[in-house]
């Protein structure tokens, strides 16, 4: 089992026991060690033979011994008891918004219901209306609920995401009194998917604001409606929550919406150190007087702290580092110089060498690759060796046109195939710009031949960069099974560097990689993958990605000036 599915384990542990009726301490342990597995930047079997399990955070002698049980067995004794006690068909009805453990424990054992349909029936036939705690308006938010969950898909893209966020954004900062409208959550933090949407604004009135929040033409339905918070349900089935404060009160706001919810307890146990107590509307003294923020940054420099950007704030030690004044200086969108993987119309996109080019240069590049797909990837209709002369005479013609203000690369998205064996012959790859190798197809190979197939590419020496190393497609495909430990053990002995491909569906390599890979001094190259010009933009999201991975900018190839650029592809072979 790898790390995703041992947490998915526990996670399950920990829902069941909740509707069981567990005390809280216990079912906050399997979600820690949960949460902690996933983040994990080695594969959890090294841990388990090195005999390190306990060195996990949240791992302690009874987890790990459930770790070890499921990685020899693939089976967990203590689990097959649980659902024997609690049918594991309850966890479909957590699905439904506003239903809780305690709800689903209610509806099970005082209506016979298991599982998501047998809710539905009930609720429709007026069943659950009659149970303790419940009403006719309870059993119809139900049925509501069940529609909206058959709408929606669990979570959001990023950039899908960030395309309602800030649609709504824009309208709110024109709404009258209204002086600061912001993100917050896990968008704000950046996280690769996003469940619902929170958005905070600073207004001297919060009446009308959210007034014209919960009559939005998007509006489905209103979930809730106060003076400081309301929440709606979208056309689209998208939960999204307004959050309001006074402008001298915005900073507190919006620390404690964006979170993370551990980070935030982090906060507080720190202030309360301090003889403070934090809440989403001021730091209280002992006397119960208030200090007021308009912004973040004075919140965390009363509590002793560096500001923390909202991408580190998932208690990964971010609030340690901050106290000792060692948070690292993060790579931002406006350090790249370079994009090294974009695509033109001698393969799969829209627009034309110069095209892009220009666009790059607009964007302040001094340097950018043109990458288009290898023939191996016949989906892609791309390039044939024979192709490349004709290629490297267009763009040396729009270099000639555009003179030293930007340098165009003759590079390849090459592809790396099923045998482990690369689409164009290394005598081709010798004499090209600079190379990316990609997975693309039979990523469901066994984990050995997938991870053999990859290191062997690294250790060529006419690749320079490998790109989107997982070859994932989020939501909808999942990337190779890759042992990580050999990867980023081989990418360190070549040189070479691995992508952070940008596009929102990729956001590959995950940073739980790039954090490791950063640690191990392995480069790292900031890449597009536009198909099209407006896509050179969404550079962003493999900013964030970075951001995360508490990266800084040294290690990212493309941030570097054109003649370091140029210096390093020589050290690899390129004239």
């Amino acid at each position: 089992m790898n790390n995703n599915e041992l947490a998915d384990v526990f996670d399950k542990i920990a829902s069941l026991m909740e509707i069981k009726g567990e005390v809280i301490y216990k079912t906050l342990a399997y979600r820690r060690a949960a949460e902690s597995l996933r983040v994990l930047p080695a594969d959890i079997s090294s841990y388990w033979k090195e005999e390190r399990l306990t060195e996990i955070p949240g791992v302690g002698k009874a987890i790990a011994e459930k770790i070890s049980e499921l990685l020899q067995t693939g089976e967990l004794d203590f689990l097959n008891r649980l659902e024997q006690e609690v049918p594991p068909s309850l966890l479909e009805l957590l699905q439904v918004p506003d239903i809780g453990p305690k709800k689903v424990a209610l509806f099970w054992k005082q209506a016979g219901v298991k599982t998501l349909v047998e809710l539905e029936t009930a609720a429709r036939n007026g069943k659950l209306k009659t149970l303790p705690g419940m009403g006719e308006k309870s059993e119809a938010r139900i049925i509501a609920g069940i529609e909206a969950l058959s709408r929606r898909s669990k979570r959001m893209l990023l950039g899908n995401a960030w395309s309602i966020a800030n649609r709504f954004l824009s309208e709110l900062r024109s709404q009258p009194g209204v002086v600061r409208a912001e993100a917050a959550g896990s968008l704000r933090r950046w996280k690769q998917t996003i469940g619902d949407l929170d958005l905070v604004t600073a207004c001297t009135d919060p009446a009308p604001v959210m007034e014209w929040f919960t009559s939005h033409p998007e509006c489905h339905r209103i979930l809730g409606k106060g003076e400081s918070k309301s929440s709606i349900e979208l056309n689209n089935g998208i939960n999204v929550q307004l959050w309001a404060q006074p402008p001298e009160r915005f900073g507190t706001l919006l620390q404690f919406v964006s979170g993370s919810k551990e980070h935030n307890v982090r906060l507080r146990e720190l202030a309360q150190k301090k003889g403070l107590s934090l809440n989403e509307q001021a730091i209280i003294r002992d006397d119960g007087s208030e200090m007021l923020f308009s912004d973040e940054e004075g919140i965390y420099e009363t509590l002793g702290l560096q500001f923390v950007p909202p991408e580190l704030r998932e208690d990964r030690g971010e609030v340690q580092a901050a106290g000792g004044n060692k948070l690292p200086v993060l790579v931002k969108p406006g350090d790249l110089q370079a994009d090294l993987h974009m695509h033109t119309t001698w393969s799969d996109a829209a627009h034309s060498t110069k095209d892009m080019a220009l666009a790059a240069r607009t964007l302040g590049y001094h340097t950018l690759a043109i990458t288009d797909h290898t023939s191996g990837l016949g989906i892609a209709g791309g390039l044939t060796v024979e192709g490349l002369a004709e290629q490297r005479k267009e763009i040396d013609q729009v270099q000639q046109e555009l003179g030293d203000t930007i340098k165009i690369l003759q590079g390849a998205e090459v592809e790396i195939k099923a045998d482990g064996t690369l689409d164009y012959p290394d005598e081709v790859l010798k004499k090209m710009d600079i190379v990316v190798a990609s997975l693309h197809t039979s990523l469901r190979q066994p984990r050995e031949r997938i991870t053999e197939r990859l290191v062997n590419v690294i250790r060529n020496p006419h690749v320079d960069i490998i790109g989107h190393p997982s070859g994932r497609l989020m939501p909808n495909r999942e990337g190779a099974d890759l042992d990580y430990d050999q990867v980023l053990q081989e990418a360190q002995k070549a040189g070479v560097a691995l992508e952070i491909n940008a596009h929102f569906s990729r956001l590959d390599l995950d940073e739980i990689y790039v954090r490791r890979a950063s640690e191990m001094g392995i480069l790292i190259a900031i890449n597009s993958d536009a198909h099209t010009t407006d896509q050179l933009e969404q550079i962003i999201y493999g900013v964030s990605v970075a951001r995360r991975a508490w990266l800084n900018p040294d290690l990212v190839i493309n941030t570097w000036d054109r003649d370091r650029l140029v210096d390093w592809l020589k050290s690899r072979g390129r004239s």
